[in-house]
């Protein structure tokens, strides 16, 4: 189903084969140290972009990550609670070319160790499955995918703004489509759910979920509205990448890689600045959202919360030029934004008769 793109356009400033030796060195020796779950995090998610999008990494490149590999079957005996992590990486260095069969080796480890019985949530056993699945193991849960599947299909919970749930959402489908790679076989009502999640993470102009909403309509054989893709494509190019090392607790990395990502998948330019050497600190412009004032609107129309066409005037009385401007986008970006506004009004009292 899917379509294997170059992780890096080739009209980047910045070669391939330097860009992926910067990245990979980067967050591998310059931002955290391993015992820090953060490492583990981060390191996961580069690999699997990088692994997903069919990325041609060289040997060299993958040098940092040799000493983790090495030593992962005494890591993940330790840190168990990580083992997710841990595996992730391990099969990722595997399938980018990295020899060895540690991997394979810790799979049937977690098998057989039982440790994905220990995850209460869906979402995780969803992960797990896929994990062991990718060497040959298997993890029984009858009605699975039901529940999973259950989830995604009320789009009730994603027209209102629950970033933890919108999240899972996009999780989802990537499980089940296995990173683009199978048909996920999702019912009409999950489709409608990735729009309503996309109006609220576009009205909030949160690019971090947008795209990653963007990527699961795609893994799901839709189209994402134009509007949302041209915005995360301005967005691309606003991000800095500071040389030196990282220091503070948290910054834009994971914006950056899941908006790059969609670039791939959208056949646009990835990765526009050139990846610094060393550590490095990515930074994003923030601001833009209208989600508040839209709420404060609904809300204070009562508990009646009349259609959109009624609240839509006062609503648009909060907002400056620029905002309006984009609640205007965001209302011709999608065909059912009346339906998605009736969802996000919450119409109706708790203590109703």
């Amino acid at each position: 189903m899917a379509q294997i793109i170059p992780f890096f356009s080739p009209a980047a400033r910045q070669s391939r084969a330097a860009a992926h030796k910067a990245l990979i060195g980067g967050f591998a020796m310059h931002r955290r140290s391993q015992d820090d779950v953060f490492w583990l995090k981060e390191n996961a998610e580069l690999l699997n972009i990088l692994e997903c999008t069919g990325a041609d990494v060289a040997a060299e490149a993958l040098a940092p990550l040799q000493g983790f590999y090495e030593g992962a079957a005494r890591h993940i005996s330790f840190f168990r609670q990580y083992y997710r992590f841990i595996l992730s990486i391990c099969l990722d260095l595997e399938d980018l070319g990295l020899p060895g069969e540690t991997g394979t080796e810790l799979a049937a480890w977690v098998q057989a160790q039982g440790l994905a019985q220990a995850e209460l949530s869906d979402l995780q056993r969803a992960e797990a499955r896929r994990l062991l699945a990718r060497r040959g193991g298997e993890l029984r849960d009858d009605g699975l995918d039901d529940r999973l599947r259950a989830f995604v299909s009320r789009p009730q919970t994603f027209a209102i703004p629950n970033k933890k749930a919108a999240y899972e959402l996009t999780h989802i489908v990537f499980y089940l489509s296995e990173y683009g790679r199978r048909d996920p076989q999702l019912p009409q009502a999950a489709l409608i759910s990735l729009e309503f999640a996309g109006l609220v993470a576009f009205l909030d102009q949160n690019a971090d979920l947008l795209a990653e909403i963007c990527i699961a309509l795609r893994y799901a054989g839709q189209v994402p509205p134009a509007a949302w893709e041209g915005w995360l494509d301005r967005q691309v190019s606003a991000f800095t990448l500071s040389e030196g090392e990282f220091s503070g607790l948290h910054d834009s990395y994971h914006e950056y890689f899941v908006v790059n990502w969609l670039m791939i998948l959208s056949g646009r330019k990835a990765f526009r600045q050139a990846v610094p050497p060393g550590g490095m600190h990515v930074s994003a412009v923030r601001g833009g959202s209208i989600l508040k004032r839209l709420s404060e609107a609904v809300f204070d129309a009562g508990a009646a919360r009349p259609g959109w066409g009624a609240v839509k005037a006062q609503a648009e009385s909060r907002l400056n030029e620029e905002e309006h401007g984009l609640l205007t986008a965001a209302e011709r970006s999608c065909a059912r934004f009346a339906s998605f506004f009736e969802g996000f009004a919450r119409a109706g009292s708790a203590g109703a008769a």
